[in-house]
């Protein structure tokens, strides 16, 4: 029988599998603007999975005890994991024997490094209080100045100076303002390192995937940020910045890792950044809002994407609305990084004892890659044949334009940036020098001049990489041509400095944000593009290219899909694959037998910390709308109040959303909401609030990322739970039903959470019962909350 099948399938030396189109897929900010292609060929999604996923940081996943025996095919290791998971593998402590981590598992996290900049003094006032004196490990922190650097206020000079005196007591690495963008320093110096994870106090840390190195951890500037758009990593406050400072160590939820394949080549005139800015709009709903990104691609795609292309499109996997963005430890990264062995050996640098060739044999002895087998929670795929230069904006990553259809709308520019550590490295430098210099040849020689109306900044990355262009001859055009020097740092592309955008302009920048307001007057225009796009812009005065890349003229859009990507196999590779499913069938046994010995398993129980509950229940109040934000929470009024008694906290809790919600909320309270629960600001006291009113256990849909994290800091817990989010929905209707929406709903309902055995039980008010598997309460994370928040743990740590 399977020799006759085998020869019914195998027809062809090459066997193309892909899985059947499902329905068709177009996001809508780009409908207008991407030209709409044949279903079967793009835009389609093929999922095998279910279309109804969480779009919010998972903070629970069903016991991996109860995987189905079918699906568990043999795997490279006892347990097949992605790249992201093992990285999280080893740098996790504490682990049993024999535990593999997956997405879904809290874990308590050693990074490799931790890098803090300006906001460094604010970290260092709370490592102090907490009564720590010295940096537990200092060769795992980093400290640079990078932000602010064209402030030249005494108050923010005193500040660096704090910083810089702290450091060099604390006998960390230290880089001065000026020096360079903490992220560009954490990649140059051989901090951030391929295989490793690294934590940094700016969003934008997720670049370090560029090379392989997880960073998907971030400390805000201060105790308040504003999201926008969409997350912008895992942001955390100070007080975990203090905690890994004080133990080395912090905790970490692995989110859902979502594949994101690529075909083709990267085109002759494309740039990084113009693929990143493509899936940003082209996948703009979310698709992987809160997961781990890990991009892939055959080695030939794979080496159409230099070093410095995918440090760019890491670093925007943040505007995407990801957590990190991870490449392969491939031979196109191992011929970047002798390069940089070599040339820090010949200039006799202080990064080579962590840049050398003995650390890179050790590294490529044995290379971290994901198990063939791995599972991701999404499969996108984006053909790099079919991209072309786009142009994001105005004031939106979500929204992109084919450079060729915006140029001929002659939209006039009155600034220019090639700025920030997104795409200012020499090689950004060069294309836009080029720009100037085949102008130049088209003129006589005569090198062109930036528009008269135009102001065109300019900032290296670091130090380095503007020696580096200089050296190269390419910072002497840039400046002859009528570009403005800025000191390497963050400067415009965060607000701060010189050359902002002023009511009424419109700037093109090859930074990472446009939001509005983020590069200036929020009454301006913001659009992003790649270097060479925003020199050839700043030249003619208004948005346009160089040129470069040659638009195919059968092209008639962008092809990218949901679902697992089409490939091709070997008919040894289809034989393999078959094989070794029907092998794990036959092991597996028949479905009854399966069934029956997962009945005689012994239950897999959650080890319960001592004096911690093993159970918790209580009445459950429904506040039924999505997206209840921190502010609906907590009113931002009160936010700067540091005085307010645990009675005003809780009388202030949620009237922003619902001004009865005190009176019928009770203390002892489960509280179940819609999805996104939580996002907005990081304020805490959206947390602590809640904690004051006496409920301490939430339930929803989704949290915000942010959220999550604060709540476990201060020792609230939380739940996912659709389904019982569902199901309140269809008995007292949905937030945008007709029926009379009530924000706030006594249900009648009681909810149980055995915390052993990972599992909670609902009784309806008719006395219907049911129950629902969700994620582990690990030891870890009892911990935390059994002391009463991260600060208390991390003091209590200082204290043993």
């Amino acid at each position: 029988m399977l020799a006759s099948f085998c020869s019914r399938r195998l027809l062809g030396s090459r066997i193309a599998t892909a899985t059947r189109p499902r329905h068709s897929f177009r996001p809508a900010a780009l409908a207008h603007r991407i030209p709409t292609l044949p279903s079967t060929v793009r835009c389609t999604s093929n999922s095998r999975k279910p279309q109804a996923e969480v779009q919010a940081v998972r903070s629970q996943l069903d016991n991996p005890a109860a995987a189905s025996v079918l699906n568990s095919f043999k795997a490279s290791s006892p347990v097949s994991q992605t790249l992201t998971e093992k990285i999280v593998q080893k740098h996790t402590v504490g682990l049993p024997d024999g535990k593999f981590v997956k997405s879904g598992d809290y874990v308590t996290l050693r990074p490799h490094k931790c890098m803090t900049h300006d906001n460094s003094w604010p970290v260092a006032t709370k490592f102090l209080s907490l009564g720590a004196s010295r940096i537990k490990d200092p060769s795992q922190i980093v400290v640079t100045l990078d932000h602010d650097v064209q402030n030249r206020s005494e108050a923010n000079l005193l500040k660096y100076k704090k910083i810089e005196e702290f450091a060099k007591s604390q006998g960390v690495c230290f880089y001065p303002a000026g020096r360079g963008i903490g992220h560009q320093i954490m990649i140059e110096e051989g901090y951030a390192w391929p295989g490793t994870l690294a934590v940094a106090s700016d969003s934008h840390s997720n670049m370090y995937g560029g090379i392989s190195c997880l960073a998907s951890i971030s400390f805000p500037c201060t105790d308040t940020i504003y999201k926008i758009n969409s997350s912008q990593g895992t942001p955390v406050v100070r007080t975990d910045a203090a905690a890994i400072w004080s133990t080395t160590k912090t905790w970490w939820l692995i989110p859902p890792v979502a594949n994101v394949h690529f075909q083709g080549r990267l085109q002759d005139g494309v740039q990084g950044k113009d693929i990143i800015v493509a899936l940003c709009a082209l996948f703009g709903n979310d698709e992987v809002l809160n997961h781990a990104i890990e991009f892939t691609g055959s080695e030939e795609t794979m080496r159409s994407l230099s070093i410095d292309d995918r440090l760019t499109i890491a670093n925007m996997t943040t505007e995407w609305g990801a957590l990190s963005g991870l490449f392969p430890i491939d031979g196109l990264l191992q011929s970047w990084l002798r390069a940089k062995a070599t040339e820090y050996a010949l200039y006799k640098s202080n990064a080579a004892s962590r840049f050398n060739h003995q650390r890179l044999d050790e590294l490529f002895a044995n290379p971290m890659s994901a198990d063939k087998d791995a599972k991701h929670a999404k499969h996108l795929t984006l053909n790099l044949d079919t991209v072309p230069n786009f142009v994001s904006g105005p004031n939106s990553v979500k929204i992109a334009t084919p450079l060729a259809e915006l140029q001929a709308q002659n939209i006039p520019i009155q600034r220019a940036y090639l700025v920030s550590c997104t795409n200012s490295r020499r090689s950004d430098i060069r294309a836009a020098a080029n720009v100037i210099r085949d102008k130049a040849a088209t003129n006589a020689g005569v090198i062109p001049r930036i528009a008269d109306h135009v102001k065109f900044y300019i900032a290296a990355a670091s130090l380095p990489e503007q020696r580096a262009a200089e050296e190269q001859g390419d910072w002497q055009v840039l400046l002859d041509a009528g570009a403005q020097a800025l000191p390497s740092g963050c400067g415009p592309c965060i607000g701060l400095g010189t050359g902002l955008l002023e009511p009424g302009m419109t700037g093109i920048s090859a930074s990472n944000r446009n939001f509005k307001g983020r590069m200036g007057s929020p009454d301006a225009n913001a659009f992003l593009a790649s270097p060479a796009v925003v020199t050839a812009s700043a030249l003619a005065g208004r948005i346009t290219g160089p040129g470069w890349y040659s638009q195919p003229a059968d092209w008639t859009g962008v092809e990218y899909s949901k679902g697992e990507p089409f490939s091709e196999k070997s008919v040894d590779e289809t034989l393999e694959a078959l094989i070794s499913k029907l092998d794990s069938i036959i092991d597996a046994g028949p479905a009854g037998q399966a069934e029956e010995a997962d009945s005689d398993k012994k239950e897999q129980l959650t080890e319960i910390l001592p004096g911690f509950p093993k159970k918790i229940s209580g009445q459950i109040t429904f506040c039924s709308s999505d997206n209840i934000s921190t502010d609906a929470v907590y009113p931002g009024k009160y936010t700067y109040q540091d005085d307010l008694s645990p009675e005003k906290l809780a009388e202030v809790c949620m009237s922003n959303y619902d001004p009865t919600f005190n009176s019928k909320a009770k203390s002892g309270d489960i509280l179940v909401t819609g999805f996104g629960f939580g996002c907005g600001s990081s304020r805490e006291q959206a947390a602590t609030s809640i904690l004051a009113k006496g409920i301490n256990l939430i339930v929803s849909g989704s949290f915000g990322a942010t959220y999550s994290r604060n709540s476990i800091n201060n020792a609230l817990m939380l739940l996912e739970v659709p389904r019982l989010v569902t199901r309140l929905r269809e008995i007292f209707g949905a937030p945008d039903d007709s029926k009379e929406q009530v924000l706030t709903r006594r249900t009648g309902w009681n909810l149980e959470w055995d915390v052993q055995r990972s599992k909670v039980n609902v009784t309806e008010a008719d006395g219907t019962t049911w129950s629902e598997s969700v994620g582990e309460l690990p030891p870890n994370v009892q911990e935390i909350i059994a002391a009463g928040g991260l600060e208390k743990w991390v003091k209590s740590e200082i204290e043993n």
